[in-house]
């Protein structure tokens, strides 16, 4: 009988690789490595793959996404260059078997079928270089919610602006509409420093996010409620550029990486945070699955 173990998969941005570890901190190992830009990851246990996010250079429209299997063989493109501008957070619809992203530069959140055909804009929160140059229009975290038909993305806006925003709408585009002209999105946040990664906890109907930004709210994770009126709680803070973020909902607990090369643990409520692992690079993504021995 076969016992599965927790497994961490994550980005390192500055060192063009993908990583994974067990989920306290130890027998670390390199997957992938020569990635221009990795930004968001996500695994399909199914098919034993991992997905993963490259921005690209922002001004070129060059984003792509790729693929391997768990144990980094048979790396392949899934998105060429062109077809996003600049992936960031990508999420996984098992139920659906599609794959949503949000596009930073390309002012769009998009999804496909898991080989990459069938690629579709569902949101536009922008077009051209003007829309562009307001940061208040860029894409970065997305997450879904195929029970209830909605998608979540965030806006991050510019720097330390404190005009971040999070979104919900339908995950079809109504009739008689398309992604530019949507009546069906409703604003959860606004004012926020720079919120980026989202995640659904759908047993215990909340939304956690990481926001980067100056303190006190920004560098933290948050969560609310998605029933009734949306209530931000910050449960972590004290981040360095926090980034990435996944949920153990079984397990009652959270991974965060940050740009100053830290993963961390958490309960889902924040306490007690744990270092796992540090000085591992500037961390994007990290993505956790309950695998088994052999799936590594």
């Amino acid at each position: 009988m076969n016992q599965s173990a927790g497994r961490l998969f994550v980005l390192d941005l500055s060192g063009g690789r993908i990583f994974s570890m067990n989920p306290d901190g130890s027998d670390l190992k390199t997957l992938v490595t020569g990635c221009r830009h990795p930004d968001g990851i996500v695994l399909d246990l199914e098919k034993g793959h991992v997905y993963w996010t490259d921005m690209g250079v922002p001004d070129r429209n060059d984003g792509m996404i790729e693929r391997a299997d768990l144990d980094g063989r048979n790396r392949t493109t899934i998105i060429p260059e062109g077809a996003t501008y600049t992936p960031k957070q990508i999420h996984l619809d098992s139920k659906n078997r599609k794959l949503y992203w949000s596009d930073r530069e390309g002012m769009r959140v998009m999804r496909s079928n898991l080989d990459g055909s069938h690629i579709e804009t569902l949101v536009e929160a922008g077009r051209g270089d003007g829309d562009r140059s307001d940061a208040s229009n860029w894409c970065v975290g997305i997450t879904v919610d195929a029970e209830r038909g909605h998608i979540y993305w965030t806006q991050k806006g510019p720097d330390n602006g404190g005009r971040g925003r999070i979104f919900r709408a339908n995950l079809e585009i109504p009739p008689g509409r398309d992604a530019a002209n949507r009546q069906d999105i409703t604003v959860l946040f606004d004012g926020l420093p720079e919120p980026i990664d989202l995640e659904l906890d759908l047993e215990n109907r909340h939304l956690y996010w990481t926001d980067r930004g100056d303190p006190p709210r920004g560098n933290t994770v948050s969560r609310t409620s998605i029933d009734g009126k949306p209530r931000q709680e910050i449960v972590l803070n004290d981040l360095m550029e926090g980034i990435g973020l996944a949920l153990d909902v079984p397990g009652n607990r959270m991974f965060v990486t940050d740009l100053g090369g830290s993963v961390y643990s958490a309960e889902l409520n924040g306490s007690p945070k744990r270092v796992l692992a540090y000085m591992q690079g500037n961390l994007t993504g990290v993505a956790y699955a309950k695998i088994t021995p052999t799936e590594k």
